[in-house]
């Protein structure tokens, strides 16, 4: 069974839910992962939302939760606000994951993608435990409604993640893997983490990058194929280990943002066909 391929509602900068419809049209897809934030607070009305994405034939197959003060300014400036670490914000965003689990299950979205925050490798340290409690606490929020969560990856490393995955031990919790993430936060080769996190992967972000020369820094956000990640070795591993999830194409910069989706659905689509990736059927209830 191939894997649905999809795009990131944010990454087509909508101004509604007719335009983000009309893009993920032009773009080449129906299938989408939705930002699920804009409809809990009220911003996009949720019976419009679902109209027009259902006039445009749009499926959505993922959704995805941001936290409360993300900074995303600096790295220095996303590793202290990243995911759930700011105390200040915790509750709130405890808050914010249960209305976005009871929204997900209005909306028969089964999979739901957020940045946990940068998790400490010791084991000892204090912070690393008072993350995985809280990140507990929003995986059940999930759970109870039947939805399964995944971590985005690229904020640690991928012996790190797996390590937290152990530890927080939640049949529902996996992994949202982003090759790009990898190189763009410096925490290792893709195609090494994605071999070490196979088993735990639900769900793939398409997105490419390059990586910095400044060590400390970010790297740099390409079209795909124009970065630095190995997509035919990618593939492979994907195929060789038999991950599945679906792929949504990400694209976080560039100046004509659906040209640049269009232009990925192209490729993969290509990549997929030559080499398939032996995908196992999963419920989608």
């Amino acid at each position: 069974m191939m894997p649905h391929l999809g795009v990131c509602s944010w990454s087509l900068q909508p101004a509604s839910a007719t335009d983000l419809a009309g893009k993920v049209q032009s773009a080449g897809v129906c299938f989408l992962q939705l930002a699920l934030d804009p409809l809990r607070r009220g911003d996009w009305p949720m019976e419009a939302t679902v109209a027009a994405l259902e006039r445009g034939d749009v499926e959505i197959i993922s959704g995805m939760m941001a936290m409360r003060a993300e900074d995303y300014t600096s790295l220095d400036s996303i590793r202290r606000t990243g995911g759930v670490r700011l105390d200040e914000h915790w509750e709130e965003n405890l808050r914010a994951a249960r209305e976005n689990a009871a929204l997900a299950a209005r909306l028969g979205i089964p999979l739901v993608t957020f940045h946990a925050g940068f998790l400490p490798h010791d084991r000892h340290d204090p912070l690393r435990q008072r993350m995985i409690d809280r990140l507990r606490r929003v995986v059940e929020a999930f759970a109870a409604r039947g939805i399964r969560v995944g971590f985005e990856t690229g904020q640690e490393t991928a012996a790190t993640l797996l390590d937290v995955l152990d530890e927080i031990a939640c049949p529902t919790l996996g992994v949202n893997f982003d090759p790009a993430n990898m190189i763009l936060y410096g925490m290792g080769d893709p195609v090494s983490a994605v071999q070490q996190l196979a088993p735990r992967v639900v769900g793939i972000h398409i997105k490419d990058a390059r990586p910095s020369p400044t060590p400390g820094t970010w790297g740099e956000e390409t079209r795909f194929g124009d970065g630095a990640v190995d997509w035919p070795s990618f593939l492979d591993v994907l195929r060789r280990e038999r991950v599945h999830g679906d792929w949504v194409i990400e694209r976080e910069s560039g100046e004509d943002r659906v040209a640049d989706v269009r232009h990925a659905v192209q490729c993969v689509q290509s990549m997929l066909q030559a080499r398939p990736v032996q995908s196992a059927p999963e419920s989608r209830t």
